[in-house]
């Protein structure tokens, strides 16, 4: 039993090892060309719907959940004012996008909207935007129908001069 136990504790410390490997940055560039998976400094939130990595891009499907608050969330981003640039285009439909600061990707009360939903209309979103404290960054995707689909990619942020 108790090498079950300490077997358990050395697998559990080599997860906290893993998440404490991520540093705060103040630039990213991501074109998702090498994932798998969803990278383990980033974190997705797809409640009931699907948001994973395929083809070289972020991939938010609504399957039979629309209007699903489906997120993904950056490493932590420290404090100041940054360009954030990306691809978003989608299968038909209206879908929008919107950007959240986030204190505690766990937490869904310390999201912030720090940028207004916009309609994804196919074409590069560029983004001001202004962070007061070290955060995350979360990008919001709302599918309004069944089997809708947002493509994300050429993820860059950078931080203004």
């Amino acid at each position: 039993m108790r090498k079950i136990i300490f077997a358990g504790l050395i697998a559990f410390g080599g997860l906290v090892t893993v998440n404490a490997q991520c540093k705060t940055v103040s630039t990213l560039t991501e074109n998702f060309d090498s994932w798998k998976e969803i990278n383990k400094c980033w974190t997705a939130k797809p409640g009931k719907a699907m948001l994973y990595s395929s083809e070289k891009r972020i991939v938010f499907y609504s399957m039979n959940s629309p209007r699903e608050n489906m997120y993904l969330v950056t490493p932590k981003i420290k404090a100041g004012k940054y360009t954030l640039t990306l691809d978003a285009s989608d299968n038909g439909g209206e879908t929008t996008i919107e950007l959240f600061s986030i204190n505690n990707a766990s937490d869904a009360k310390s999201y912030v909207s720090i940028a207004k939903s916009s309609k994804i209309t196919g074409v590069k979103k560029t983004f001001d935007i202004s962070l007061k404290k070290d955060s995350h960054l979360g990008v919001k995707v709302m599918l309004n129908g069944i089997h809708q689909a947002v493509y994300v990619d050429n993820f860059s942020l950078t931080p203004k001069k």
